[in-house]
């Protein structure tokens, strides 16, 4: 899920068919486990988990950059403009260096949903709208799938470790499903308390943006880096692990 103008809830696309003791954060030549991948690893890396501190500035600065902008200014199409300039800049970069423009290129597709929903309203405020409609997303469907009896985490878990979804029904693994139960009460915790400090901070107007887009900041990649590492902790570490069932044995030829 990345949060620049949305949110970090959108785990990487390509899933690891080797599994997580094949390619762990620690392992020779392993590319970096970013997002929920990273809870998928031996070891879990906070730094990898958000993209290193590129991905942190990447996602962070033109949100930084717009409040920063608009408190010295009081205007509101300066501050628009800077973010999205930096935003851009950062894509641009890296075409340049030709890296991989995942992160920086979802960051601008954020920002210009927040440019966007600011400049037709005219309220600075509203450069935050988009981001908080995301997190109401990313919480109803954790809680929705957790009704389902497919929380999303262990869906997203399997799908990332090449595994099919017999996790739901084998009884010897219900100690998993529960891990994958609490683990998406983690990142539907995440969510709630992003929009339990900033909804309030929104509604609040123009005299709260300085406050609502320091919550945003320290609320974004910080704090679902923690969520991840909670997750990591229930489904992902070796004490997770060791709960679950043997392979079976292969059959001899």
């Amino acid at each position: 899920m990345t949060q620049a103008g949305g949110d970090e809830a959108a785990p990487a696309a390509r899933a690891d068919a080797a599994g997580p003791d094949a390619a762990g954060p620690g392992a020779a030549g392993a590319e970096p486990l970013r997002g929920l991948r990273a809870v998928t690893g031996e070891d879990f890396s906070f730094a990898d988990a958000i993209g290193g501190v590129r991905g942190l500035v990447e996602s962070t600065l033109p949100g930084l950059l717009f409040v920063v902008v608009f408190v010295a200014t009081r205007e509101l199409t300066p501050a628009l403009v800077a973010s999205v300039v930096v935003a851009l800049a950062a894509v641009v970069v890296r075409l340049v260096q030709r890296t991989p423009v995942t992160q920086a290129f979802s960051g601008v597709l954020g920002i210009a949903v927040g440019v966007a929903w600011a400049w037709w309203s005219g309220r600075a405020q509203d450069f935050f709208a988009g981001g908080l409609l995301a997190n109401v997303g990313y919480l109803v469907a954790m809680v929705v799938s957790i009704a389902a009896r497919w929380p999303a985490v262990g869906v997203v878990v399997a799908l990332l470790r090449g595994e099919d979804s017999a996790w739901r029904t084998d009884p010897e693994r219900s100690h998993e499903r529960r891990r994958f139960v609490w683990a998406t009460w983690v990142m539907a915790a995440v969510f709630a308390l992003r929009l339990a400090v900033q909804v309030p901070l929104y509604l609040a107007g123009e005299s709260a943006v300085a406050a609502l887009g320091t919550a945003k900041l320290a609320m974004g990649l910080p704090l679902f880096a923690v969520g991840l590492w909670v997750t990591w902790l229930l489904v992902g570490s070796r004490a997770a692990r060791a709960d679950l069932p043997d392979p079976p044995p292969t059959q001899p030829r």
